[in-house]
This record gives C-alpha cells, sequence and structure tokens, in this order.
C-alpha cells in the first residue's frame, strides 16, 4: 500500500484544463444568466473571450471580470483585448521579468515551435534556434537555460527530454512581446 501525505489524505486534487468550446461557452453564460445582472455579452463578445482565454477556466474568469468590472465602473463595456492587456501584465509580466534577455531569446524560440503549446524537446528547440536566429542555441545551453527557466516558473520538466511552458498561453505572450520595439 502506497503511503499518502497528511494533505494527500485531507484533499481531492483535481487537474483543471482547457475546457472545450461549448464548455467555454457556458462558463461565460451561466454566471451572467440571471435577468438581474446588468452585464449581458454579445455571441461575438463571447467569442472573442472563448479565443483570447484558450479555454482555459482561470483565464475565462479572469477576463470576465475584467470586462464586468469595467461595465459596473463605467457603464460600459472594454473591449476584450484590453482585458487580455490586463492579463498579460497581471499574470504573464512577472513571470517574463525573471528572464535574462538571452533567456528571452530562448523562449521566443520555442514560442515559434508549432508545438509550443505542448510539449518540446531540447532538440527541436535547438533545431528552431538555427531556423530563426543567427547562431544556434547549443543543445546543452538550452538544458542549462531550461533548468534556470524553470526555477523561475516559466517551463516545466514533466519527464525525461520533455518540456512544456509553466503556464497555458504563455507561448502567445512570448510572441506578443517579441513583437515589441527592443523584445519587451
Amino acid at each position: 500500500m502506497d503511503s499518502r501525505t497528511f494533505s494527500e489524505r485531507m484533499f481531492h486534487v483535481l487537474t483543471l484544463d482547457r475546457l472545450k468550446d461549448q464548455d467555454s461557452r457556458d462558463a461565460i453564460r451561466k454566471p451572467i444568466s440571471d435577468s438581474k445582472c446588468p452585464v449581458h455579452f454579445s455571441d461575438a463578445g463571447i467569442d472573442a473571450i472563448v479565443s483570447a482565454s484558450g479555454g482555459y477556466p482561470y483565464f475565462i474568469q479572469f477576463i470576465c471580470r475584467e470586462l464586468f468590472d469595467a461595465y459596473l465602473q463605467n457603464g460600459k463595456g472594454v473591449p476584450v483585448a484590453e482585458a487580455a492587456r490586463k492579463l498579460d501584465s497581471d499574470f504573464f509580466m512577472g513571470r517574463w521579468s525573471r528572464a535574462t534577455d538571452r533567456q528571452r531569446e530562448l523562449l521566443w524560440v520555442v514560442a515559434s515551435l508549432e508545438n509550443c503549446d505542448g510539449e518540446f524537446t531540447v532538440q527541436e528547440v535547438s533545431e528552431m534556434s538555427a531556423k530563426i536566429l543567427e547562431k544556434r542555441i547549443s543543445p546543452s545551453q538550452i538544458s542549462q537555460m531550461f533548468s534556470k527557466l524553470s526555477d523561475a516558473g516559466l517551463v516545466y520538466k514533466n519527464r525525461h527530454g520533455k518540456y512544456v511552458f509553466a503556464v497555458p498561453l504563455l507561448g502567445q505572450f512570448v510572441k506578443r512581446q517579441m513583437d515589441l520595439p527592443n523584445g519587451g
């Protein structure tokens, strides 16, 4: 019999992953479905929230809260893109600020992978660096930087040789930052 820690005996842990499209829409509509709720989203608005959130429950909640609060404060809505920018500054920027310029460049290489929202390997990242950077980043350099980026909460090693971004939608955030003058 496996021994379990006190917290494992006391709590049941659920993993909350990306919601399906209809579940995302329900997560947006149901909390405001009461006829007394002053806020309602159009179908186009719901589409924009689902797209900006990637279907991740925390991001749906964050964006909807921003939209709801803006409506209550000024009597009108704000664009979903504005709420998403607030997510960038309030959620992602703290992690981004922990990375050096060279680490940010590496994160941009990772974000350039087709599978950046899933698992990626050091070899895949090294090969992509050869395609998009003037000077390729060697696998040993990538491994060393991934270790530091893991400590900073930006990447996570989930099994031998496989890495993922530590938080959902980080790849899109990195791309937005690297599109800014001076790389964010």
